[in-house]
């Protein structure tokens, strides 16, 4: 149990609440085109949102184990701090990419043809912050696939409307990653890592991520207004808005003290209570 217990940890498993319940979003209305709802197929998406998530913040925890070892915020983690071996990790990474691939076949062939594009670009976020201020962009781009995912996963087709929520996840996990990364401004400029951060200083950062969450809400309208959603989904639509303008609040260029607060707390709640109500939208007339 206490092996099991390290490598949740490892992969923040927690912080599928973030893009979890936009899976469940675009699983949900794939199913109003007709389509009828399969346990089968609900369970592999499951698994394919779990494996994916597993190897990219596995992997990521194992590229960037050198830096973590440096960094006194992170020097507790499993692999700097000795509890899981790096070669165990690997290995950890490497049993998830493959299950991931698996479960992508036994849902239908768009999903496995592009599986391999899906790794590339969860995984590729880990060496981003080596060459590029826009790391946070790579990271929003892997999650924003969990909803239009999903989407194929039932239809086996793309469509606007899924990606109008994926637009969404894009903007606004690019925005809080920016303000989590505050945190390691200092550490990330002195070691010759890239960040919008260190591109931008403090009130930079914090502007860019207001302009990505103004996007994200600019999204979250659009995709209400083309899906012409009732007035559950507009209740959810404002609760997420208000939580996103409301982490705006609590982290200050003079005070960083509560960026966990509006990473962790903040922005699971709007997305857990941001799904409960556009879901809830579709089954009720």
């Amino acid at each position: 149990m206490s092996s099991i217990k390290h490598y949740l940890s490892l992969v923040k498993f927690s912080h599928t609440i973030f893009a979890l319940p936009f899976a469940f979003i675009g699983f949900t209305l794939a199913l109003q085109e007709d389509f009828s709802f399969s346990l089968k197929l609900f369970l592999l998406v499951l698994l394919c949102m779990a494996t994916a998530r597993n190897a990219a913040m596995a992997f990521n925890r194992y590229i960037d184990r050198k830096f973590d070892a440096l960094n006194p915020r992170t020097a507790i983690r499993e692999i700097p701090a000795g509890i899981i071996n790096p070669k165990n990790a690997l290995f950890f990474i490497i049993i998830n990419c493959l299950l991931f691939v698996i479960a992508t076949y036994f849902i239908n062939t768009i999903c496995f043809y592009l599986s391999p594009v899906a790794l590339f670009v969860v995984l590729f976020y880990s060496y981003t912050k080596r060459f590029t201020p826009l790391c946070h962009l790579v990271l929003g781009a892997g999650l924003a696939l969990a909803p239009i995912g999903a989407y194929l996963a039932v239809t086996g087709v793309f469509a606007w409307l899924p990606l109008f929520f994926s637009f969404t996840v894009f903007t606004w996990v690019s925005g809080f990653d920016i303000i989590y990364a505050l945190q390691d401004e200092d550490f990330d400029r002195v070691n010759h890592l890239n960040s919008i951060p260190v591109l931008l200083g403090t009130k930079g950062a914090m502007f860019f991520s207001k302009m990505l969450h103004l996007s994200s809400i600019a999204f979250v309208f659009l995709a209400g207004y083309i899906g012409d959603f009732n007035f559950l989904f507009w209740i959810g639509a404002s609760l997420f808005t208000g939580l996103i303008i409301y982490q705006h609040t609590l982290v200050k260029a003079h005070d960083l003290s509560r960026v966990n607060i509006a990473f962790m707390t903040t922005n699971g709640i709007a997305s857990v209570v941001f799904a409960i109500f556009t879901i809830t939208s579709f089954f009720v007339k």
